[in-house]
């Protein structure tokens, strides 16, 4: 089949399988764009972090997260003359997600330990999934953004389940710890109030809204 996308480009502006594995599953042809560990992206990383750490409210956090992710891509395209090079609409897809426990935002965990913390306090209980998505049009310079919110609501995970899951190490590089689709993590999840692609990191329906509004 053809891609959906054959009158215009999309760069995906993330790392995450789970983000390639969707935006593939839509249909979408796309290349895979990240900072490299230049000085110019561990300049931007610092400027990341500056920026978490005054936004209060979860869904401003990923929207400034998400913007600040296309600013450095679109500063690594001109400083290597990439931009230039560009022919045709292009859109530039990024996103981010964190975890809300009982009011406190939880990004990647820092440790084994905080990893350990996060799932033992889901156990049982329930957590909220702030997830946003922004396209930047690299031809025109028009961005568009959004964020959603979902509940994830868990049975009892037993200690043994927790150990196997950190000992693994996947779920270190995640928002809170929190990884649905995981096949240890799956058995244990109760009620999903939302959709499992937003907690997963690129909700699909708002992701083609604003592909059309950037176009």
């Amino acid at each position: 089949m053809a891609p959906k996308n054959s009158s215009f480009k999309i760069i995906l502006g993330s790392s995450s399988f789970a983000r390639r594995k969707i935006l593939a599953e839509m249909g979408y042809e796309f290349t895979v764009m990240v900072c490299s560990a230049s000085i110019l992206c561990a300049y931007l990383r610092i400027a990341l972090y500056e920026q978490s750490i005054r936004k209060e409210k979860a869904e401003e956090l990923v929207v400034a997260l998400a913007e600040a992710k296309a600013d450095a891509i679109m500063e690594r395209l001109k400083s290597t003359g990439e931009m230039k090079e560009i022919l045709g609409p292009t859109l530039l897809i990024t996103a981010d997600t964190v975890a809300v426990y009982e009011g406190v935002i939880r990004e990647k965990p820092s440790g084994k330990e905080e990893a350990r913390q996060f799932i033992k306090g889901y156990s049982g209980g329930q957590a909220s999934v702030v997830g946003s998505v922004v396209v930047t049009n690299l031809t025109t310079g028009k961005r568009k953004t959004g964020w959603e919110l979902s509940e994830v609501y868990f049975h009892e995970i037993p200690d043994e389940v927790i150990d196997n899951l950190i000992e693994e190490g996947i779920i270190l590089n995640v928002a809170g710890g929190l990884m649905l689709e995981h096949p240890l993590t799956l058995p244990f999840v109760d009620t999903v109030v939302g959709t499992a692609d937003h907690v997963m990191g690129l909700p699909k329906a708002l992701t083609e809204k604003l592909i059309e509004e950037a176009l």
